[in-house]
């Protein structure tokens, strides 16, 4: 949908309109658009963070605002910056590889292969690799690491050509990709003719249950065009002649999932009992009625108000803040509960590219992680909480001068490095 607002909106996988509310976060701007310095007195673009489950499907979705192209001509996200991160694709490699007895004969594409993160471990084994990434500036750098990568959106539109010039994937992978295609009709159908006869494909993805849960409401965004449970993505999967053989309960992301995926008559993938007891465990939470969905706001409401009180209360006091990380979901949360500098004076964040600049809304400085080492803050607010260990472990150091954690979701706590975890 473009910017000429329609009254009602349609699911994008079943065309039901779309009548019933998930959670109305306001208006904010793209989460991964930085703010350049020169750019500080310039008017940013807010848009709808709204997002609407259907009654037919239970796909959880936004309505599309900005174009696919507009949201990665620029795009700030590497993956090669988290450590976890690394870890936990490279166990991935080992296992895939083993599972699937992939050699140098076979053929292992991702699609959103962003810096090559992933695929270098592959290659490290001699297994043929392609990426297909449309955030040029990022699939540079896959490409310098010697990774093949194709700069472009996959879909219908494409993926001839890709067959035609690299040919079928034995292994195509999709990590946190599935969520941000605002059509994905096209994208699953278009997986589904990438795929050799008896391939795989494996797909990561946050899992709507985990958020509901886990109350992580800030990782609704705008690049995040649907919010995904099994039940719904089994749904969407069948209609496109793929069947779920197998599925995996990961803890990335706050809980993700991994799904594996096989063309329907592939009759060499039996379907494990995984997924049968992860389908009844949805049904029995209630994800195939719209009441499980509609009691979210008042908890999102909430969680705003206690994380407000707290840093009131620490300004009070004289206390000073600093934020670690400038992650998508961090964006939402600041901007829906309106933190700017009032509250944190700047955040900091090893990605390079992201540093030097501020964060779109709030504007909010971002520096180099030793900032903190130089300001010496009472408090550092970790936005992207799904790598706090990560990140607490790095900087257990603030601990010599008092200096506390604080972490937002799924409540507010502070974790103090000297001592036993304090709740708020």
């Amino acid at each position: 949908m473009n910017s000429d607002h329609r009254l009602e909106s349609a699911c994008r996988f079943c065309s039901t309109p779309l009548t019933y509310t998930f959670v109305d976060l306001g208006m904010s701007p793209l989460c991964q658009d930085h703010v350049k310095p020169w750019e500080l007195k310039d008017m940013e673009p807010f848009y709808p963070l709204h997002a609407y489950v259907c009654e037919n499907c239970f796909l959880v979705q936004l309505e599309e605002f900005v174009p696919p192209s507009k949201i990665y001509e620029d795009y700030a996200y590497f993956s090669s910056y988290s450590d976890s991160w690394l870890r936990h694709v490279k166990d991935y490699t080992e296992k895939m590889a083993k599972r699937f007895s992939l050699t140098s004969k076979s053929q292992v594409i991702e699609l959103a292969s962003n810096d090559g993160y992933l695929l270098q471990y592959f290659r490290e084994k001699n297994i043929p690799v392609l990426g297909i990434e449309p955030a040029a500036n990022v699939a540079e750098y896959a490409i310098r690491k010697g990774i093949k990568t194709e700069i472009k959106f996959f879909g219908n539109e494409t993926v001839f050509e890709i067959i035609m010039n690299h040919g079928e994937a034995d292994l195509l992978i999709g990590n946190n990709v599935l969520a941000h295609v605002p059509d994905i009709n096209d994208f699953v159908s278009a997986m589904k003719i990438l795929l050799k006869p008896e391939g795989v494909i494996t797909m990561e993805f946050p899992h709507l249950l985990k958020l509901i849960d886990g109350n992580q409401f800030d990782t609704v965004y705008h690049e995040h065009f649907s919010y995904l449970s099994f039940s719904s993505v089994e749904r969407i999967f069948s209609y496109h002649g793929l069947t779920l053989f197998d599925v995996e309960e990961l803890p990335t992301h706050g809980g993700s999932l991994r799904i594996y995926a096989c063309h329907k008559g592939d009759n060499s993938k039996k379907v494990s009992t995984s997924v049968r007891e992860l389908r009844m465990k949805e049904f029995k939470a209630g994800m195939e009625t719209i009441e499980y969905y509609q009691q979210f706001t008042e908890r999102v409401k909430e969680t705003k108000r206690n994380i407000l009180e707290f840093l009131i209360s620490a300004k009070r006091k004289g206390k000073s803040i600093a934020g670690y990380g400038a992650p998508g979901k961090g964006n939402t949360l600041l901007n829906y509960c309106g933190i700017r500098t009032d509250f944190i004076d700047y955040t900091v964040d090893r990605n390079p590219h992201k540093q030097g600049n501020y964060l779109p809304g709030t504007l909010i400085p971002i520096y180099h992680p030793d900032m903190i080492i130089r300001t010496k803050p009472d408090y550092v607010f970790i936005l992207p909480w799904n790598l706090k260990e990560e990140i607490m472990e790095n900087f257990s150091f603030i601990g010599e001068w008092g200096g506390k954690f604080v972490v937002p979701i799924p409540e507010l706590r502070v974790y103090d490095p000297r001592a036993v975890e304090m709740s708020v």
